[in-house]
């Protein structure tokens, strides 16, 4: 994106988010993604009342579309005024299932124009059939493309500012499209997407539905979020997206069946625009049931890591560390009697670098010591993740010659399960919990691997090691 909008609206909130906090009386804001100080001038900071900003003039416009931009705002939905429904086409790409299909258009209603898109159905008479219960255009694929495709032939044929997309095998909350388009309100915003959750048939969920009620890929969580490579919230499933039509180009990939809607939300997001996620807006997904399903959806989700390192290099990287937290990773990882006190000395050294470079900041050895303590959390918990999801092969492999390396292996399944658990609450019990947690990493991470060694790179698996990770 290229060219200048227009700001924000007269009227707009925005919030600071959770992950920021106050300093310097009111003069510093830590937090962000990346993780940042940002230093405000006394009148900035006096348009902060309660950590929200209200947009009145040129100055808190600007403020506030700042914050946004640091990842450190959120708008606050009831400022924003509502846009016309009727500026919504509804995008549906379909293979078989009908009666999903049904379900889908009755929950979406009467107030948008929806076209479906077949892509090539092997028995397509119950699709026309349902399209034409609902009176909608229903356009039939002659070779089977896959999702992506079907979106992108449905986007040809939309003349409304906004499109959403929709998979058939959910279902749409009444408000989801009015809730999402206020976003839009900001010029800056692209894209938008809701919270996907676990949709219940009425006849009980079992341990795996359970899992992915509380842990789904799907669910990116509770909290709206600005949406980007490397951030608490990296991407948006395409079960239903909303975009404005003319920041799409040609829509999504139509060669890749799988992962298709992360290239989307990383190439608008290197285009410029905004892309953001709004719990507050829902659908309710069809999880897979069968424990074969479940797993194998999981490893296909994996295959798309390859082919996105292709296209975004930088931003598929599993883990990303600092030089000092990587040094930190790896003495804990010798489990040596000096392990511990060379990591202090390296973290020690990392704070007064950082502390350093606060010379602005009234309590520069208080902000340095939270910020080298966000880091080293951070590199703690990737490097559980790499042993437990992305290396789990090698680290399986290894664990059978090294002790200490099967004793880091046992701590990092143990401590991601029950951190998980305490954190998600699920509803299951703490044992089938975690079984369910490895093998969705195992799943996963094969998944990866294969993308891998069938690419014959390994891009995909390689943390980004920066001195200013981004």
């Amino acid at each position: 994106m290229t060219t200048s909008r227009p700001g924000l609206v007269p009227g707009t909130i925005v919030k600071l988010n959770r992950r920021v906090r106050i300093s310097g009386g009111g003069r510093e804001l830590i937090g962000g993604s990346p993780t940042r100080v940002l230093y405000l001038s006394e009148a900035a900071s006096r348009m902060i009342v309660n950590r929200k900003v209200s947009v009145n003039d040129a100055g808190t416009g600007l403020l506030a579309d700042r914050l946004l931009e640091a990842g450190m705002a959120d708008p606050v939905l009831a400022s924003l005024p509502d846009l016309d429904l009727a500026t919504v086409t509804v995008v549906v790409p379909v293979y078989g299932r009908p009666l999903a299909l049904d379900r889908l258009l009755t929950s979406i209603g009467s107030q948008h124009r929806v076209i479906a898109v077949d892509d090539c159905s092997p028995e397509p008479e119950p699709i026309q059939a349902v399209a034409e219960k609902h009176n909608v255009q229903l356009l039939r694929l002659a070779v089977n493309g896959g999702p992506a495709q079907a979106r992108n032939a449905g986007l040809k044929h939309v003349a409304t500012p906004y499109v959403a997309f929709a998979d058939s095998d959910v279902i749409v909350d009444t408000n989801t499209i009015s809730l999402l388009l206020k976003h839009f309100n900001d010029p800056q915003v692209g894209l938008v997407g809701p919270r996907v959750l676990g949709l219940d048939d009425g006849e009980g969920m079992n341990w795996i539905e359970r899992y992915e009620e509380a842990r789904s890929s799907l669910d990116l969580g509770v909290y709206p979020a600005t949406v980007r490579p490397r951030s608490p919230v990296s991407w948006l499933p395409g079960a239903f997206l909303l975009a404005r039509a003319d920041a799409l180009g040609e829509g999504f990939d139509a060669g890749s069946r799988v992962g298709e809607d992360v290239d989307l939300v990383w190439r608008m997001a290197e285009q410029g625009w905004r892309v953001r996620f709004e719990p507050e807006a829902k659908v309710w997904h069809e999880h897979r049931q069968a424990v074969a399903a479940w797993l194998s959806r999981k490893a296909f989700y994996g295959t798309s890591a390859h082919v996105l390192a292709l296209r975004h290099s930088e931003a598929i990287a599993p883990a990303v560390f600092a030089p000092w937290s990587l040094a930190v990773v790896a003495a804990i990882l010798f489990q040596r009697p000096w392990s511990v006190p060379a990591a202090g000395a390296i973290t020690t050294l990392a704070g007064w670098q950082i502390t350093r470079k606060l010379g602005r900041s009234e309590h520069p050895v208080r902000v340095g010591a939270g910020l080298t303590a966000r880091g080293l959390m951070a590199a703690q918990t990737q490097t559980m993740a790499l042993l437990v999801r992305h290396w789990w092969p090698l680290a399986v492999a290894g664990s059978f010659f090294s002790r200490r390396l099967r004793r880091a292996l046992l701590i990092s399944c143990v401590v991601d399960a029950l951190w998980e658990y305490r954190r998600t609450r699920p509803q299951l019990d703490l044992f089938r919990f975690a079984l369910a947690r490895r093998l969705d990493d195992l799943a996963y991470g094969s998944g990866v691997w294969y993308s891998a060694l069938k690419g014959r790179s390994l891009r995909c698996l390689l943390p980004d090691v920066r001195r200013n990770p981004k």
